[in-house]
């Protein structure tokens, strides 16, 4: 496929742009996902003209209000600088699809940045970057993540499946908008959204059977921040195991008695922990695509991302 435009802080791909003047290279964005990802680096530090090296900054919490302050000189504030370098990032970057930050900066953080008080004690660690805030604000759908919880192999999974779904829907729908395209999508991602999160599963069924009411416009805004939402929870074992049952209904009439046994032995074994997702989703796919179903063959829960990433294979799923 095309490689997907993801934003990413400029750190992380061994550029020497810390305050220290040093970097944080990332071999798993640049050796892996460099395959697959366009990235669009910014160190929104380096942007602003604070030099390299530079004095350090944190977060500081005072008067309900989080600032981003110099930690040396308390009197240079730079939260201002940052919120509006993401403003021009917004207006300089519209097509990307996703954004890899750098945890523990107070310019790009996004997870739990700890926060400090005039005295120079912790307030808590409710904080984020005022650059990653911002950018934020300004494309809430946008799937984004931290360099450090991409070791863990569910957040990666559901990180990457969010990318590719985003970019899928800028290529399918967003460039030229319909009801027929947006039904198409969404006719697509069906399984893998009832895997991510059922109650979201049910939401957008009852709003696209409602979807005439409304503009064309409205409807596809309010769809896109519904589906996104579905995919932000991650799949879980009992998601996975009720879309394989599912599936499993529409072979009833086409494999033999000892095939369902084996197929049905296989399911049971991944929902109770025993086998990874690719076990039972393989035969299934096997005796599936052999049908002539043009519906099951575009779903995306076979393939949701590049089946060479190997992604669902180092995922230990939740109940």
């Amino acid at each position: 496929m095309n490689k997907i435009p993801v934003g990413v802080s400029q750190c992380l791909l061994g550029e020497k742009v810390r305050y220290d003047g040093g970097h944080k290279h990332n071999r798993y964005l640049t050796e892996v996902l460099a395959d697959y990802f366009d990235y669009k680096p910014v160190c929104p530090e380096v942007a602003i003209g604070l030099g390299i090296p530079r004095k350090p900054i944190r977060l500081v919490f005072k008067d309900g209000d989080t600032r981003v302050v110099g930690i040396d000189n308390p009197e240079l504030d730079v939260t201002h600088a940052l919120k509006e370098q993401a403003n021009i990032v917004a207006q300089q970057m519209p097509d990307i699809c996703g954004y890899v930050f750098m945890q523990n900066s107070p310019s790009c953080g996004v997870f739990g940045m700890k926060r400090y008080r005039d005295n120079g004690y912790p307030q808590d660690s409710k904080g984020r970057g005022a650059y990653a805030e911002r950018l934020i604000e300004l494309m809430p759908f946008l799937p984004v993540e931290e360099a450090g919880r991409l070791n863990d192999a569910g957040l990666r999974e559901n990180f990457i499946t969010r990318v590719i779904a985003f970019n899928d829907w800028k290529q399918s729908v967003e460039r030229e908008p319909s009801a027929k395209k947006l039904l198409d999508f969404y006719s697509r991602y069906k399984y893998q959204v009832m895997a991510h999160h059922v109650p979201s599963y049910y939401a957008i069924g009852r709003f696209l059977a409602n979807m005439r009411e409304r503009d064309l416009r409205t409807s596809c805004d309010e769809f896109f921040k519904l589906f996104m939402h579905a995919l932000s929870h991650q799949a879980t074992r009992k998601g996975n195991t009720n879309v394989l049952m599912h599936l499993r209904g529409y072979l009833k009439k086409d494999i033999s008695g000892v095939e369902k046994q084996e197929l049905s032995h296989l399911i049971e074994s991944y929902r109770s922990g025993l086998v990874p997702l690719v076990v039972p989703l393989t035969l299934l796919k096997h005796h599936l695509l052999k049908l002539d179903n043009p519906y099951l063959k575009t779903q995306t829960f076979w393939s949701p991302h590049p089946e060479n990433l190997g992604l669902r294979n180092h995922i230990v799923a939740t109940i």
